[in-house]
């Protein structure tokens, strides 16, 4: 098994350029983001399907580089208010380059 993780947190769209600025800072090479909705913690009661929309964010990175990340993360997109989302750090298994059609074997960031 590699010693990668895959850092995904959901949090709120406006908090997107002040997390990408944080990520920055870390020299975290690349991201993923996209538009989800869903509803946890926090539930918008005012529509019928309670959907709140959020901001997925997901790094693939060392293990080692995780816990970092995660906290740059929560720094970053932090409110105090129900709703802020939510950090995961998990392990990767292999991680494979399409272009290349092989395993990676150098660990990203």
């Amino acid at each position: 098994m590699m010693d990668f993780c895959k850092v995904m947190a959901i949090i709120r769209p406006e908090k997107l350029e002040a997390v990408e600025g944080a990520l920055k800072a870390l020299n975290v090479p690349g991201i993923s983001v996209s538009k989800v909705k869903g509803f946890g913690e926090y539930a918008n009661f005012y529509t019928s399907d309670w959907l709140c929309t959020h901001t997925r964010v997901e790094i693939f990175t060392k293990q080692e580089r995780g816990e970092e990340i995660a906290t740059a993360i929560m720094e970053a997109a932090h409110t105090g208010v129900e709703g802020d989302g939510m950090v995961a750090i998990m392990p990767v298994q292999s991680v494979f380059h399409i272009r290349m059609k092989k395993k990676c074997e150098q660990q990203p960031c």
